[in-house]
């Protein structure tokens, strides 16, 4: 791993094409955290272990997952989170002639569309995953409009898209309307155990939330259902964000016991100790924590946020899907297992090969 920051990493000559994409160019706004550049992270790796050089354009270069940054990956460091600072994408690209542009996550791709539209015929191939929701509950009426007219746009500058559940794959089709054969069932390699990675201080027993403490997460609505259950034991969520504060707030104003320790490197050890983990967000793309939680033997309750959230929570001896904005039911639900005896067996995480798959995927769009 190295970092260069806010300058040109200089051509080091055109990758050799005779084997597919041998240099994979990529990018994030920030390392402070999230399931997408987490995500990014491990790929990068992956690829780089497998002899592919990889090079990250890295907004602002400093946070928690700097230290999840592989060796063998290159990075270059813009020195701002602004998102509008990913335009350099474009010149980076431009210079460094690489074989294959990923867009990381759908939170991304206006800045694929502008790389491709600057870069014009010159542009290499890029592949976009959709890491969020496509129908998105919280827009009006005015917004979804132009919101579904963007979706639209998206093959005109994404040479293949990228899912993560068969789900997603029909939503892909119907709203960005694309090709069945462009569009690839990918899911998210899983997170590795990091056994050395210290944990917060954790109470013996606790409801856990994982994930951003931002809008989307509603995490609101589950310090607001504490003070109804049988059980008053405390909330544990981990993550940072811009609603750490009001969280604060509402839980000292309800009296509920509420436990921010942060971005943690690794929270399975968190979700193994946990009694339940929740997830009470209006809109997701495939929520990760659902399977990692699952993987350790964790039942889960969660909003009907998005249409995988069903090929996860398989069945009922998993957990519980819950309405979004049902906050009876999202009561109901954690008191049920919170009094159950039975722990779900452990469910194993997809996603094992998900580098080579991707690896194949940008090769074959490479030979074609």
């Amino acid at each position: 791993m190295w970092f260069l920051f806010g300058g040109n990493l200089g051509c080091r000559g055109p990758a050799d094409k005779m084997n597919g994409a041998r240099h994979i160019l990529s990018y994030a706004q920030t390392l402070r955290g999230g399931g997408v550049e987490r995500a990014l992270l491990r790929l990068a790796g992956a690829w780089a272990r497998e002899g592919r050089r990889v090079t990250l354009i890295i907004g602002e270069a400093e946070g928690p997952l700097r230290t999840e940054v592989p060796d063998t990956v290159e990075c270059v460091g813009l020195g701002t989170s602004r998102y509008t600072a990913l335009r350099a994408v474009a010149a980076y690209a431009a210079d460094l002639r690489p074989d294959m542009i990923f867009c990381p996550g759908s939170h991304y791709t206006s800045i694929a569309a502008w790389t491709k539209w600057r870069l014009g015929k010159g542009c290499p191939p890029i592949v976009g995953k959709v890491s969020n929701a496509l129908e998105r509950p919280d827009y009006g009426p005015v917004m979804t409009v132009a919101h579904r007219a963007w979706l639209r746009q998206h093959p005109a500058f994404l040479d293949r898209v990228v899912v993560m559940s068969e789900a997603s794959a029909e939503a892909a089709i119907r709203l960005m309307r694309l090709p069945r054969q462009r569009i690839a069932v990918i899911p998210n390699p899983p997170a590795p155990r990091l056994l050395d990675a210290p944990l917060p201080p954790l109470p013996p027993r606790y409801i856990l939330g994982v994930g951003r403490l931002a809008p989307q997460k509603r995490w609101d609505r589950l310090v607001e259902i504490m003070p109804r259950l049988a059980q008053r034991i405390p909330l544990v969520i981990l993550g940072e964000g811009e609603c750490r504060a009001a969280l604060r707030a509402q839980a000292d104003a309800l009296g509920v016991e509420l436990l921010l320790p942060g971005h943690v490197a690794d929270p399975l050890g968190a979700m193994a100790g946990a009694a339940v983990l929740a997830l009470t967000s209006d809109f997701e793309g495939v929520p990760g924590v659902l399977g990692e939680a699952l993987s350790m033997g964790t039942p889960v309750v969660t909003t009907d946020c998005a249409p995988a959230v069903r090929e996860i929570v398989a069945a009922p001896s998993l957990g519980s899907i819950v309405a979004r904005g049902d906050a009876a039911a999202l009561a109901a639900a954690l008191d049920h297992w919170l009094g159950s005896p039975v722990r779900p067996q452990p469910v194993p995480l997809p996603g094992a090969d998900s580098a080579a798959r991707y690896l194949r995927l940008f090769d074959d769009l490479i030979a074609a």
